[in-house]
Formats: C-alpha cells, sequence, structure tokens
C-alpha cells in the first residue's frame, strides 16, 4: 500500500468517476457510476487508507469530465501510473494498450504481440479484465479478433464499452 494515498470522486456527464493514487502517480480510475457513494465503495474497498482531496489531479479531473461530455480528449502517456505488484507481462500489456489512440481499437491478440506474446491472447485478455486504469489505459478499445467487443468488467459491461467507442468516434468526427 502505498504511502499519503489520496483520492477523488467528481461527477461527470455519465456518473461518478473516481480516482486514487499518490502526488506522484495513479493507482487506480473507476469509471462512471451512478452515485458517488458506490465509487468510494469500491475504491476504500483496495485501498482503505486513501485520504479524500478535491484537488487531487484537479487538471486531469476536468480532462475526464470533458471527455464524457463529448471533448476530444486524448489521455497523455506523460499521466504518471504506478503499475506495482502486476507482472512484467502484465505491465508489457498495460502499457502496449495505453498506446491505442482515441477512436482507434486493438484486438486481445495484437496487444499480446506487442508485448512479446503473440501466442498469449487470452492471458492479454484476463490482463484487460483486471486493468486498474480504466479510461487511462484504454482497456475499452480492445476488441476481439472477430470484431466483436469481447468482455468488459467495469460496471455496465459491454454496452458501457460500446457506448464509450461510440461517444470517442463521434468526438473525431466533429
Amino acid at each position: 500500500m502505498q504511502k499519503n494515498t489520496k483520492y477523488v470522486i467528481f461527477e461527470t456527464g455519465w456518473g461518478y468517476f473516481g480516482l486514487a493514487g499518490t502526488e506522484s502517480a495513479l493507482l487506480r480510475t473507476y469509471l462512471p457510476e451512478p452515485t458517488s457513494a458506490s465509487v468510494e465503495r469500491r475504491l476504500l474497498e483496495t485501498l482503505p487508507e486513501a485520504d479524500f482531496d478535491g484537488n487531487f489531479f484537479k487538471e486531469l479531473q476536468e480532462q475526464i469530465a470533458g471527455y464524457f461530455e463529448g471533448a476530444r480528449v486524448e489521455f497523455s502517456r506523460d499521466i504518471p501510473v504506478t503499475l506495482e505488484g502486476y507482472s512484467s507481462f502484465s505491465r508489457r500489456v498495460l502499457s502496449a494498450c495505453r498506446q491505442t489512440k482515441l477512436g482507434q481499437t486493438v484486438t486481445y491478440s495484437e496487444l499480446a504481440k506487442r508485448s512479446g506474446r503473440p501466442n498469449a491472447g487470452r492471458a492479454a485478455g484476463r490482463v484487460m479484465a483486471r486493468n486498474p486504469l480504466p479510461l487511462i489505459i484504454p482497456c475499452h478499445r480492445v476488441i476481439r479478433t472477430d470484431g466483436q467487443m469481447g468482455g468488459f468488467t467495469a460496471p455496465g459491461g459491454v454496452h458501457l464499452k460500446k457506448k464509450m467507442l461510440e461517444l470517442e468516434h463521434q468526438a473525431i468526427h466533429v
């Protein structure tokens, strides 16, 4: 557990979003849910000693709120994140996913290839299912080789994944 862990929950056009981490890096993000209490409960389950800070990553909060309003927001790969406790393969998969640009998709198989294990598409899918930083590491942009959505473990499931991809498609075609 990180020392001086902070979190914030803020409202977006799609519900309440959560960020958690230290002053230097993000540890977790939580996609929008209908109530702040549900996000806070999930967040504090994994980071029970975190302290609320309304100004935590304030600029990023504004970008995320804009994203869910339909703005064309490409989250910088310079946003500091921490992936402690993840295997080297998992970190490579998460890093490869982070390279997927707004409005693009990538397959689980391609992520596995980019991570140095070309036959590990299912393993890449398992890594995506445990992604600690959805949206910043855009696991919603990962689809099956046959073009189908595949799974999505965030609240809202595949419906939310489709909705996010549609939002991005609209943002880049404005």
